[in-house]
């Protein structure tokens, strides 16, 4: 599989913008199988954190009600050109996915 996130951080003035779409399927449990009418198991981010200089920028604790493919957009101050910041999940089935990324 190809990597489940894309991120771009771009420096704005102080503050850098951080926008991140993430491949992940998301499903609440509670929507049926059109085959099988039998409910698909719940499968969704828990929680996204970004990290930068080993300092966490973002967290955000999620639960199925948010749609499949989440895109996120955060800023926070402090970095600048060519720092690196990480951005990773956890889901409820202790899966992850992590992607890297230089500011701009």
């Amino acid at each position: 599989m190809a990597n489940p996130i894309k991120i771009r951080a771009k420096l704005k003035g102080e503050v850098t913008e951080v926008k991140a779409l993430m491949s992940h399927p998301m499903e609440t449990g509670r929507r049926k199988d059109k085959a099988t009418e039998k409910l698909i198991p719940a499968h969704f981010i828990q929680e996204v954190v970004c990290t930068w200089q080993e300092k966490e920028v973002m967290k955000a604790l999620w639960s199925g009600g948010v749609s499949k493919n989440p895109y996120i957009a955060f800023r926070f101050k402090g970095a600048k050109k060519g720092d690196t910041i990480r951005l990773s999940w956890t889901d409820n089935k202790g899966e992850s996915g992590s992607a890297e990324t230089e500011i701009k």
